[in-house]
């Protein structure tokens, strides 16, 4: 297992991961339809969206922490 020190990193690789994944293909759709070649396309539109997506949630992610703790009203005791 990985230590607990790393979870920001293992996060921001799985939330690029899946991100990069489902966006890639549902823009490739909207921008080409679905040609005979559609998954080699999409393949490499993910490769290169989760290139940029992962230091992006890696850099993002502490900012949008802070903001979301500012968002939320914490129980009153």
């Amino acid at each position: 297992m990985i230590d607990a020190k790393y979870q920001h990193i293992v996060f921001a690789f799985f939330m690029a991961l899946f991100m990069s994944f489902l966006m890639s293909a549902a823009i490739s759709a909207i921008n080409l339809g679905f040609p005979e070649n559609f998954f080699s396309i999409w393949m490499h539109a993910w490769i290169s969206a989760f290139v940029i997506a992962f230091p992006i949630v890696i850099f993002v992610g502490p900012m949008v922490r802070k903001i979301v703790a500012k968002l939320i009203r914490t129980p009153q005791n």
